[in-house]
């Protein structure tokens, strides 16, 4: 039984992208590590993440709805029509998330400084995400209005476009093609693809460069032009969101056989003289 993501957010199957947005944002900073202490909060957090990612890009949520966690995961098709078919994985960072839903910074820093999981992002808070909700059980700044302000450094935290803090935007996906023999679409097989990308310091300004290894999980008969997306392992800086890497199927060409949609097709080359016999076999049974 697959993940239910609607459970996670603690919404319904027909909810819109802002109610979407909206639980994220309950959601994300009740379970946050760096404020929540218990033991499952960070699994927790990340199960929130993972959600967030799949409901908010219609796509996603789109293959989700039909085929649940495992067909989404396992390559689901898409509506791309034949040979589109969509492979989704989580990229595991659930901080990423949360920094690029708040503009690329936590809200607890000013509380937290540089202690914790809030120390890989840079102190502020940004856009018009950042509204909380009124509900006291799960509104984290609350115990800090019992001490007289409303907001943090003199701002209300209601009206965060005065600190003319600015949201990132992702870069456009880097496309690789992915070129497969016959024999490895027949069985099945696993590509193991080096990328090379630039990784964001702890400083939050600074980059470095670093080697990785993307399993490609690939399926016994997918078909040529299926896609197979790592959501934003591409380079990372202070004033962006990371590109997903999307690998597509090529086949390559085979010596004998070529594919023909789900079939495997032999070209014969015969003379007419190998030829002949048959057609006067099937002469003469008309004659009959």
């Amino acid at each position: 039984m697959g993940k239910n993501y609607y459970n996670i957010l603690g919404i319904n199957t027909e909810a819109s992208d802002d109610e979407i947005k909206k639980a994220y944002r309950k959601m994300a900073l009740k379970f946050h590590p760096d404020k929540n202490k218990d033991p499952n909060a960070e699994d927790k957090f990340k199960e929130i993440a993972e959600a967030y990612e799949v409901l908010s890009d219609p796509k996603k949520r789109s293959i989700y709805d039909q085929c649940g966690e495992e067909g989404l995961k396992a390559g689901g098709a898409s509506a791309g029509g034949p040979g589109s078919t969509f492979h989704y994985t989580f990229h595991g960072d659930p901080h990423a998330t949360f920094a690029s839903f708040f503009g690329g910074s936590s809200p607890f820093d000013i509380f937290f400084g540089t202690h914790g999981r809030s120390n890989r992002m840079a102190n502020g808070f940004v856009h018009e995400d950042m509204d909380i909700d009124d509900d006291d059980d799960h509104d984290p700044f609350n115990e800090f209005n019992h001490f007289g302000f409303n907001g943090m450094n003199g701002f209300n935290r209601r009206h965060p476009d005065t600190l003319h803090t600015r949201r990132k935007v992702q870069d456009p996906p880097v496309i690789h093609e992915l070129r497969v023999s016959l024999e490895e679409i027949y069985h099945g097989c696993t590509k193991r693809m080096k990328i090379t990308r630039r990784r964001l310091n702890p400083d939050g300004q600074t980059t470095r460069t670093e080697d990785k290894i993307l399993n490609v999980v690939i399926k016994r008969g997918w078909k040529e032009g299926t896609k197979i997306t790592f959501p934003r392992e591409g380079d990372e800086t202070a004033t962006n969101i990371p590109a997903d890497i999307v690998f597509i199927l090529k086949d390559k060409p085979h010596l004998h056989f070529k594919r023909d949609g789900s079939n495997v097709v032999y070209v014969a080359k015969i003379t007419l003289r190998e030829m002949l016999p048959d057609l006067l076999s099937s002469s003469s049974s008309l004659l009959l």
